[in-house]
């Protein structure tokens, strides 16, 4: 019997102090993100370039729209041959349209993946040194979903220093 106690002893004794070295730590990225000098430029540029496309189909839908209706007012005046040219035209004219705006919303989301790939890799890096530094095992983001809990006197939040890190107040 006082073997097996002294057994079970040196199982769990390790297994104790092993369990109170480990750190874990989470933060939120959508509180962090937006504070980042970096993604409110990133946002201006690509608010910027949103507009330019919308500027540029909202005049290629008035340039159609005054086309159209030009076509609708003389289409009976016109012979058949000249009509079936006009309304190729504004068919032409109405794919060449949808087709920009598809190629307008590709580029707007590569835009976007492309501006946010070096905020994220600054945050990585950031959370990185913040978590080597507080000799943690693990960060979760809580704004990635997928912890359904998390008790906050055994998980350090690391927001604050993860912010101080990136020079964020």
């Amino acid at each position: 019997m006082l073997k097996k106690i002294a057994l079970v002893m040196l199982l769990v004794l390790p297994m104790g102090v092993c369990a109170q070295t480990l750190k874990f730590g989470h933060i939120n990225s959508q509180e962090i993100i937006p504070l980042m000098p970096e993604y409110t430029k990133a946002q201006n540029d690509l608010k910027a370039l949103e507009k330019q496309y919308t500027d540029d189909l909202q005049r290629t839908q008035e340039e159609f729209n005054k086309k159209y209706q030009e076509f609708i007012q003389a289409q009976d005046s016109l012979p058949a041959n000249i009509a079936e040219r006009r309304q190729k035209e504004l068919e032409d004219m109405m794919q060449r349209q949808n087709d920009f705006r598809q190629e307008a919303m590709q580029t707007l989301e590569k835009a976007n993946n492309d501006a946010m790939a070096p905020i994220a890799k600054k945050l990585d890096d950031a959370i990185k040194a913040v978590g080597q530094a507080e000799g943690v095992i693990y960060i979760f983001d809580l704004s990635r979903g997928g912890i359904p809990y998390i008790d906050n006197t055994k998980s350090i939040d690391l927001n604050a220093k993860v912010k101080t890190q990136l020079g964020i107040k």
